[in-house]
């Protein structure tokens, strides 16, 4: 009896409650995602949608402020090309590019130093949170859906990462400073490429952004029904191998892996809403600047020399790149938390 007892007590293993809770949200979005969540998912995306709106008009009036700013150079390069015949158009039209490149260049730096801030932001959130996703869905038994999903989004979040700091970056400077040339002489060579350097940044985020999400699929798949699988054996053999109290055990794991799921979709939730808050201010002032240099490149073509409107849309591109650029980090985020939050098939 004495052995027995000793034995049993060496297998004895120490059990405790295991709290599955998301990292706070940084500071910058902590008035749209305080610590105390929503008690519903659409009453959360609320007021991180009221909290984004917040930016609108100040995004909106620094925006109109730069697209008035070059409009009104546009316009008087075109009036003092109409009046003036002794200068040259193309002279003037040298004039008009520098003009618009020199009032489009820092407003579009600080843009750039903000989607690239906004990357590494949501980054390193991403290594709080998954960490906490993985724990609670290996509590729930998905051992192998865990390591599988968070193995294949740390490895995209750094490529992701590495690409846009070490890469895109320099790409979009290298971008702006082909328009700025190509718009004053007008060189064929620097035209093309100009848009090889676009059509690359472009498919670099196409690819990874395809790749995770091929991933994701068959991992979640696969792992999923090996996980579910395995669940079923271990009830089953609980159940017979102990006498008497086997399905009561059997039941009790069940009730243990449901509250593990209830935690871990409480965690997801209150991710999701904080990524959706970081991403909403910088996409709104992206947006913007997007849209209105967009429409001030089309109406600056009826009436100002080619080569300016044509670096405006130029601007307009790389304000579209660092859309795309952030949109893809915050995606790569989310998937893999709703991911996470699916569980065991």
């Amino acid at each position: 009896m004495m052995i027995v007892l000793a034995v049993i007590f060496g297998l004895v293993l120490p059990v405790r409650a295991m709290d599955f809770t998301a990292p706070p949200a940084p500071e910058s979005v902590a008035e749209a995602v305080p610590d105390q969540p929503a008690d519903t998912f659409s009453e959360g995306l609320w007021n991180v949608i009221v909290f984004a709106l917040k930016e609108w008009n100040p995004s909106l009036h620094n925006a109109m402020a730069i697209c008035l700013k070059t409009a009104a150079i546009i316009l008087l390069c075109s009036i003092l090309q109409e009046f003036a015949p002794s200068v040259s158009s193309r002279s003037m039209e040298l004039a008009a590019t520098v003009a618009v490149a020199l009032s489009l260049l820092e407003p579009s730096t600080s843009l750039i130093q903000l989607g690239v801030q906004t990357v590494n932001e949501l980054s390193e959130y991403g290594k709080l949170l998954l960490p906490v996703m993985t724990g609670a869905l290996a509590a729930q038994g998905g051992f192998t859906a865990s390591t599988a999903l968070y193995t294949g989004t740390a490895l995209f979040d750094a490529l992701l990462s590495s690409c846009v700091n070490r890469l895109m970056v320099p790409m979009i400077y290298l971008y702006l400073t082909l328009s700025i040339a190509n718009a004053a002489i007008h060189e064929d060579i620097l035209a093309q490429m100009k848009h090889f350097i676009k059509w690359a940044m472009t498919w670099m985020m196409k690819i990874i952004l395809y790749l995770f999400t091929g991933y994701m699929a068959v991992t979640g798949v696969v792992s999923g029904s090996a996980d579910a699988a395995a669940l079923k054996a271990t009830k089953i053999t609980i159940s017979g191998a102990v006498p008497v109290i086997g399905g009561i055990l059997s039941d009790a794991s069940e009730a243990v892996l449901v509250s593990a799921g209830v935690l871990r979709s409480a965690a997801g939730v209150y991710g999701v809403l904080t990524v959706l808050a970081m991403f909403a201010r910088p996409f709104l002032q992206l947006g913007i600047q997007y849209l209105l240099l967009k429409g001030l490149s089309a109406i600056c073509t009826a009436f100002s020399s080619t080569g300016a409107s044509k670096l405006i849309g130029d601007f307009s591109a790389v304000m579209g790149i660092l859309l795309a650029m952030v949109s893809t980090q915050s995606v790569l985020l989310l998937i893999s938390t709703v991911c996470f939050m699916k569980g065991v098939l």
